[in-house]
């Protein structure tokens, strides 16, 4: 058993607003959300960063896309555009060390480099 927050979200043992799942992501609801529309799309496979991919999980990244595309679509925010973030170990503020990636939209952004 482990102690990854995500791992316990995934198999539910946490609570948590679900808005996508399927046998290999899950996409959820941050809780504390950075704009209007703020999800998190988790590999279901615990991988603590991008740096701890193996060959054989190239497929985990096409999903990542995929169910970003899926949820953007289906929050209403496809057309008006969306910023995609995987923060990559301690120097990146990475928090939560399992693989994931940002989703945030709903709302004009600033440009991310200033």
């Amino acid at each position: 058993m482990t102690d990854c927050l995500f791992c316990k979200i995934i198999t539910k043992e946490i609570p948590s607003e679900i808005v996508f799942q399927d046998d290999r992501i899950t996409v959820f609801k941050d809780i504390n959300p950075a704009a209007a529309v703020h999800l998190l799309i988790v590999p279901n496979k615990h991988i603590p960063s991008v740096r701890d991919m193996n060959p054989g999980d190239e497929e985990i990244l096409g999903a990542l896309f995929s169910a970003a595309k899926r949820v953007a679509e289906e929050s209403g925010i496809k057309e008006s555009g969306y910023r995609l973030i995987i923060n990559n170990g301690p120097d990146a503020n990475q928090e939560i060390f399992h693989l994931h990636m940002h989703l945030l939209g709903g709302e004009k952004m600033k440009h991310p480099m200033g």
